[in-house]
């Protein structure tokens, strides 16, 4: 018997929605793995080469995570304190390669560290030697250069987190830089580093298409490389599946070990101002600065460069194809993130007072999209044509790969609000809608602009299930890049990726201006 009374807490509607989509999250992953090992009649061990593929994979991942970190500290730390003109210009075409195609990135890192790209040719009119891409390190810089932005802006939510009047106060009490940093910036990168690493170190365990076209051979291969390998060569589900199992366990762990880590009290409320960093105004720190915004640039602005002059060339080859597959794509990107935000709101309300609801969201990025796409092929086969749902199948696959941003991004979010106004707006008798109108939705404004327009880019240039459930008549923009490769119309597909890069940074501008609208940023 209990030695005193417990109050019973009644299920509220968030906590209903939460559950729900809980539920959703885990039937959307958990019923293909299933039905892939059931039609395979049982798991299959792995095998040497599968460990090899596994220990890669992480020492990998580990270094991607570590150098994208390492270098987007200080860019976020310079967007945060500096304010120039065309500064949201440039956060956005930042954010570019992140949502870039896999396959057209990795063709701009070519035209500008292979063989005969850029630094080679300008180190050989040096007498220098020439760099490797292809390998451990050809594998990392593409890591780095994709997620690089993504970590950035991560980050940048945190600096803007700081109350501008914490600042002011600090300028008040003479502090330095040195000072604000382990009193400000400090406690926010301790709470916020382990979460950022932690989704950069889930991205490249998935790492397919950067390992197929830059790992240089058996012994730079990736868990999904091998998941891939089962799947076309041995037809081997029971390994495959296997491998997603492992895939699923190694995301599950860091993602404990960075929550378990993420702990800030906060900083309290502020006024919502444009902070003014009185300690940087000094010409040090200004070079410094503009020198690290400068080198970010180039590192990730020039291969997205070749990616547009080679696409010039491609866009009066263009077929009809294209602007029905851009259609095509902009319609399951819009549908796929109402999904994620629904789903990523209802899943922050839960996570305020369940801390593994976020560790279940990154099952969308842990989960092998090749076990998925196969899973749900075998068990829509027998009841209808697959093909008819292509499109609903595709989105809500997009919808569980970016859920993970978008609740990486909502969730510490949600918290400030609650821990800042929570107790206000209950003493006002503030709930549901009424509570979500008035006190939540406006500071969440500049957060959901990010992470719709995140999902909707990610979404527009996902390359997925649609390959193994898409008839020829009917396809995904970049579907129908790979169909115009693949028929070797290299000036078309170089064209169509030009008009898949300017309509993702179009979508993911559109969204997050949206929600920076009348807010500074």
């Amino acid at each position: 018997m209990a030695a005193r009374p417990l109050p019973l807490r009644r299920l509220t509607v968030t906590d209903t929605l939460g559950w729900t989509a809980v539920a959703f999250v885990l039937a959307l992953i958990l019923m293909p793995l299933a039905a892939v090992l059931w039609r395979a009649g049982g798991a299959s061990l792995p095998a040497p080469a599968d460990w090899a593929a596994l220990h890669f994979t992480v020492l990998q991942s580990v270094l991607s995570a570590l150098f994208s970190i390492a270098l987007a500290v200080p860019v976020a730390r310079a967007l945060a304190r500096r304010q120039f003109a065309g500064r949201g210009v440039m956060i956005t075409l930042m954010g570019a390669p992140f949502i870039l195609p896999v396959i057209v990135g990795v063709l701009g890192l070519l035209a500008v560290f292979g063989r005969s790209g850029v630094v080679n040719q300008a180190l050989g009119w040096f007498g220098l030697p020439t760099l490797q891409i292809y390998g451990l390190h050809g594998v990392v810089l593409a890591h780095v250069f994709f997620n690089l932005p993504l970590a950035t802006r991560l980050l940048l939510q945190g600096w803007q987190s700081i109350p501008a009047e914490r600042f002011r106060l600090a300028a008040s009490l003479g502090l330095g830089p040195r000072d604000v940093f382990r009193l400000l910036e400090w406690p926010m990168l301790r709470a916020t580093l382990p979460g950022v690493a932690m989704v950069v170190f889930a991205i490249c365990l998935g790492s397919f298409a950067v390992a197929l076209t830059l790992g240089g051979g058996p012994r730079a291969t990736t868990v999904e490389l091998a998941i891939y390998q089962a799947f076309r060569f041995d037809f081997d589900l029971g390994r495959a599946a296997v491998l997603a199992v492992i895939q699923i366990v190694l995301v599950t762990l860091a993602a404990m070990v960075a929550l378990r880590l993420s702990l800030l009290d906060g900083f309290g409320r502020g006024l919502d101002r444009t902070p003014r960093r009185w300690e940087a105004e000094i010409w040090r720190l200004r070079l410094l600065d503009l020198f690290v915004l400068g080198v970010a640039g180039l590192f990730l602005l020039v291969p997205l460069g070749a990616v547009i002059w080679r696409g010039l060339a491609g866009l009066d080859d263009l077929p009809p194809q294209v602007w029905r597959a851009t259609c095509v794509s902009i319609g399951v990107a819009l549908s796929s993130t109402a999904v994620t935000l629904g789903v990523a709101l209802a899943m922050a309300y839960l996570g305020q007072r369940r801390q593994g609801v976020e560790v279940l969201g990154l099952l969308g990025i842990a989960a092998s999209p090749l076990v998925i796409g196969i899973g749900l092929f075998l068990l829509i086969n027998p009841i209808d044509d697959p093909a008819r749902w292509a499109f609903v199948l595709t989105a809500l696959v997009n919808a569980m790969a970016a859920l993970p941003f978008a609740l990486r991004v909502l969730a510490p979010a949600l918290r400030d609000v609650e821990r800042d106004f929570g107790h206000l707006a209950d003493s006002l008798g503030m709930t549901g809608l009424a509570r979500f109108r008035w006190l939540v939705f406006p500071r969440l404004r500049r957060p959901l602009g990010f992470a719709a327009g995140l999902s909707a880019a990610l979404s527009m240039g996902d390359l997925g299930v649609i390959a193994l459930f898409a008839d020829p008549d009917r396809a995904t923009l970049p579907l129908q890049i790979l169909r115009l490769m693949g028929a070797y119309q290299m000036e078309a597909a170089a064209g169509a990726g030009l008009v898949l890069l300017t309509v993702s940074l179009g979508v993911f501008w559109l969204f997050d201006k949206g929600g920076r609208r009348d807010v500074d940023a």
